[in-house]
């Protein structure tokens, strides 16, 4: 099988890259893997230095929205996972023009490519953001699109065209909505990494609000293991919801890599409540569980234990990323 990765040098793609290259994604073993890139300030190339030289593996740097260079890539190709796209939710709030170039044209110029070189099969990678906040229980995937935020907005025009060119062209695409990923090779604006990293560097790690936004945490491995599954097992035209089942608030995880990082509270500093995000956010996974056999392998605590030790011991990744984007 040859599989283009869209953003496959971001932290979920070059994630899914270097676990499909090395055999640990059950039914994409002996793939060949393309990835396209357009190495904004968030993808970089060190994330794929572990697979760089691997004989199944190319890069190609360059824009999802260039229709040229789409018609030279996909002839060949047997199956998509679209993971590029803007996805910083305060980035979107300050402008959001290019999150609907990436998250909505370029999604829209990558589906008609497919259609003109005859791609079997697309997998869009989504989020739960899509669906806005939820005071109690799980978004199901039959809940409506209500997104809170510019960001998430784009997201939700590019997961409404990928439905329509299934009902309308008979396009094989299925939609893998995630949870809140976590992992080695987080880029260090989100807050997992936002947190860690300060708090090794012993600077004041900042908390929004009252710390009481809730998401549902899941290991970036698993969530990896769950897209492979849709593409391998999903049906044309479904959403599948890949969650962890870790609802945590942001208060409970700050104080858990204060711990994890030997510091102390005192170096977290209350921010300003974040515009626009959702105060709860929790998917429901059963019909990914029923359907494909989907369950997290890596609990929340170890995980994120294993988490903060990579940052201690990989400073020389992340610390020139914090200090060119100036966090």
């Amino acid at each position: 099988m040859k599989i283009l990765v869209t953003g496959g040098a971001g932290f979920i793609g070059s994630n899914l890259v270097r676990m499909a290259l090395t055999d640990r994604l059950p039914g994409l073993e002996g793939a060949a893997v393309t990835v396209l890139d357009a190495l904004t300030y968030s993808g970089t190339l060190s994330n794929l230095a572990a697979v760089a030289e691997h004989p199944r593996f190319a890069f190609v740097q360059g824009d999802i929205r260039d229709t040229g260079l789409l018609d030279r890539l996909l002839p060949g190709v047997d199956a998509i996972v679209h993971v590029a796209g803007e996805s910083h939710l305060d980035r979107a709030a300050r402008d959001s023009s290019v999150f609907v170039e990436t998250n909505v044209v370029g999604t829209q110029r990558l589906l008609d490519a497919a259609l003109r070189h005859g791609v079997r099969r697309i997998v869009h990678v989504s989020t739960d953001e899509v669906l806005g906040s939820i005071e109690e229980g799980s978004w199901s995937e039959d809940a409506p699109v209500d997104p809170s935020t510019p960001y998430a907005a784009s997201k939700a025009g590019g997961e409404l065209l990928v439905r329509s060119y299934h009902r309308t062209h008979g396009l094989d695409v299925r939609i893998a909505r995630l949870s809140s990923s976590f992992g080695p090779h987080h880029f260090p604006e989100k807050l997992i990494p936002m947190l860690i990293t300060n708090l090794l560097d012993g600077i004041p790690a900042p908390l929004a609000g009252d710390g009481g936004h809730v998401r549902d945490w899941l290991h970036v491995d698993d969530h990896c293991r769950g897209i492979a599954l849709v593409l391998t097992a999903g049906r044309p035209g479904e959403t599948y919801h890949l969650g962890g089942g870790a609802e945590v608030s942001n208060r409970r995880l700050a104080e858990l890599v204060v711990e994890a990082t030997g510091s102390d509270w005192s170096m977290v500093e209350p921010t300003a409540d974040e515009r626009g995000h959702d105060r709860r956010a929790s998917l429901a996974s059963a019909k990914a569980r029923d359907e494909l056999g989907f369950a997290p392998q890596v609990p929340f605590e170890q995980g994120l234990a294993d988490v903060v030790q990579w940052y201690r011991e990989h400073r020389s990744w992340w610390q020139p990323l914090k200090e060119r984007v100036a966090l």
